[in-house]
C-alpha cells in the first residue's frame, strides 16, 4: 500500500469511527469453471488438477469484497446450460468464467446470453511455465486454458457481447489485481444499478451543462431518482430539537476544527439542517443527494439551502454523496470513485498556476472528509459566491499524490460517459476562503490540459478521487454499457 493509500485508509478509519458508512447490498460475481469433458476418460489425473486450480480460484473470489455464487465445474454444454440459469437465478453483476483447460465456444455462450450479465474469461494456468521435458499430452492441456480464448473472444462479438478477459497463471498477483479491478468494477456497477439519487430544488440558474433527464439513469444503470422538494427537509429540521442540535454540533467539533470566523448561531443553524438532512436521506433511503435553491432575502428556504453544508459534508463521509448545484450527474460519479474506496470530492478549475504548472481545482459546499490531507476546517462565510445566503463552509486541501478525476459526461444523442484523468495533488499555496482547493500536477501545460479536458464533454463539475484509479473506472464503464474517455 502506498502512502497516500495509508493515509486515506487511516482518515477513512478515523471518520467510519465518528460516521459509521451507509450499509449497501454488496457486489454480486457468479463464478463457474470448466473444461472439455472429452478429456477426463483420456486423462484421468487432469480433472482432479483442474478442479483443484479452480477451488484456489473460488477461494481467492470468497476472500474479495463481494458475495460470490460458484455454480461449480462444467463440463459439456448440458452442464453449462444448468450452470446458466443457476447464475441467472443469482442477480449477479459479473459472471466470471475460469477456462481451466480447452473448452468449446458452446459452453460459454450461454453462460453470457442467459445470464444477461457482463462476463469476464479469467485462463489461470498453474504455473509460470511447462517443465518441457517431462510433460506428457495430460501435465500439457492443463497449460490449454488459453486456447479457447481467442475462440471464445470471436463468438462473443459476432453475438454482440463484449468481451473481457485476464490471462496469466494461477498465483500471479499481477494477474489478479488485473482481476481486481473487475471486481471493483462490478461493486460500482452494483451501486449504481441499485442506487436512489435524491434530486433537491431546482437547477442553478443558467447552467445548461448540468441539467439532466431524469429518465436517463434509470434507463442507463437501473438506479432511481427521487424528486424533492426542499420543503421534504423544512419539515424535519422544524421537528429537529436543540438537543439533537448540539449533539450534532459536538460532533462536529470532534471531526472538524473550528475557525475563529465561524458564528455560533450560523454554527448551530447547520448543525440543526444536518440532523434534519440525515433524517431526510433515511427516510427515502437515498444513495446520494443532489441539491439547489436559490431563495429570497434571507427566507426559511434560503436559509436551508445556504445550511446544508455541514450536513452535506457529513453525509458524503458517510459514502452517501450530497452536492450542490443540482449536480445529478457528478454526484452519481461521486458514488462511483466513493465505491471504488477512492474518496470524491465535488470540483471545479478555480484557476492555473503557470509557473508550477499546476491546476487549482476544488470547491465551496460539501466535500469528502476521509481524503483531507489535514483535520478539515469550519469557516464561517459571510456570502457564498455566485449563490445567495450565508453560513459554515468545508476548507481542506485533498491528500497529497496520485488522484483521479471522474466525471460523467451527457452526449448528443443522450448517452453518458465516464471521464477520467490522472494527476497528482502536490504542496503548495492555497487560498483560505472556504474551499477544498488542491494543486494538480497532471505533468504537462496546464492550459492545454484544460483544453482537452473540456473537449471531452465533462460538463462544469467532478469528482476528485486518491489514488491512479482509471483502470478501474474505464472497467466500471465495461460493465456498465457506457463509453469511456481518458485524458
Amino acid at each position: 500500500m502506498d502512502h497516500n493509500a495509508s493515509l486515506l485508509t487511516q482518515n477513512q478509519g478515523a471518520i467510519a469511527d465518528l460516521l459509521p458508512p451507509k450499509a449497501r447490498r454488496r457486489a454480486r460475481i457468479g463464478l463457474v469453471a470448466g473444461g472439455l469433458g472429452t478429456y477426463w476418460p483420456q486423462f484421468p489425473e487432469l480433472l482432479p488438477q483442474l478442479q483443484a486450480s479452480a477451488r484456489y480460484v473460488a477461494g481467492r473470489f470468497e476472500a474479495m469484497d463481494a458475495d460470490v455464487t460458484d455454480v461449480g465445474f462444467i463440463s459439456d454444454a448440458q452442464e453449462a446450460a444448468v450452470a446458466a440459469e443457476a447464475l441467472r437465478r443469482a442477480d449477479c453483476d459479473l459472471i466470471v468464467m475460469f477456462l481451466t483447460t480447452y473448452l468449446t465456444s458452446s459452453m460459454v455462450l450461454p453462460i453470457a446470453q442467459r445470464g444477461n450479465t457482463p462476463v469476464l474469461v479469467i485462463d489461470l494456468q498453474p504455473t509460470e511455465k511447462m517443465d518441457h521435458a517431462n510433460f506428457d499430452t495430460g501435465a500439457w492441456l492443463a497449460y490449454c486454458g488459453q486456447c479457447p480464448v481467442p475462440e471464445v473472444g470471436n463468438v462473443f462479438r459476432r453475438a454482440g457481447i463484449p468481451f473481457r478477459s485476464v490471462s496469466g497463471w494461477l498465483r500471479q498477483e499481477s494477474a489478479w489485481a488485473r482481476i481486481g479491478q473487475w471486481i471493483t468494477a462490478a461493486r460500482i456497477r452494483a451501486a449504481l444499478r441499485h442506487a436512489r439519487h435524491g434530486l433537491m430544488g431546482h437547477v442553478y440558474p443558467g447552467m445548461l451543462d448540468v441539467s439532466t433527464d431524469l429518465t436517463l439513469l434509470p434507463v442507463t444503470f437501473g438506479s432511481h431518482v427521487e424528486v424533492l422538494e426542499f420543503d421534504d427537509l423544512r419539515v424535519r429540521v422544524e421537528k429537529v430539537t436543540d438537543g439533537e442540535t448540539a449533539a450534532r454540533m459536538e460532533l462536529a467539533r470532534e471531526v472538524f476544527s473550528l475557525d475563529e470566523s465561524v458564528v455560533d448561531s450560523d454554527f448551530a443553524w447547520g448543525a440543526r439542517v444536518s440532523v434534519g438532512l440525515d433524517r431526510l436521506v433515511e427516510d427515502f433511503d437515498l444513495d446520494s443527494l443532489a441539491y439547489y435553491h436559490r431563495g429570497l432575502d434571507g427566507e426559511q428556504h434560503e436559509r436551508l439551502g445556504a445550511g446544508m453544508i455541514l450536513g452535506a459534508s457529513l453525509l458524503t463521509a458517510r459514502g452517501i454523496p450530497t452536492t450542490g448545484e443540482y449536480e445529478l450527474r457528478t454526484t452519481v460519479a461521486q458514488l462511483a470513485t466513493e465505491t471504488a474506496g477512492a474518496g470524491g470530492s465535488f470540483c471545479e478549475i478555480q484557476s492555473l498556476n503557470f509557473e508550477d504548472m499546476v491546476v487549482e481545482m476544488g470547491h465551496d459546499g460539501p466535500a469528502h472528509l476521509a481524503v483531507s490531507s489535514r483535520e478539515p476546517l469550519l469557516r464561517g462565510l459571510g456570502v457564498y459566491h455566485g449563490k445567495r445566503g450565508w453560513g459554515v463552509s468545508v476548507e481542506f486541501d485533498v491528500q497529497h499524490g496520485p488522484v483521479t478525476l471522474l466525471g460523467l459526461g451527457q452526449d448528443a444523442d443522450g448517452t453518458l460517459a465516464f471521464i477520467a484523468s490522472e494527476g497528482e495533488v502536490v504542496p503548495g499555496p492555497l487560498l483560505e476562503i472556504g474551499n477544498t482547493t488542491s494543486r494538480v500536477d497532471f505533468g504537462r501545460d496546464p492550459g492545454e490540459w484544460v483544453d482537452d479536458w473540456s473537449a471531452t464533454g465533462i460538463g462544469h463539475h467532478w469528482s476528485l478521487s486518491t489514488g491512479h484509479r482509471a483502470a478501474d473506472y474505464k472497467a466500471a464503464a465495461s460493465l456498465l454499457g457506457i463509453d469511456y474517455r481518458q485524458v
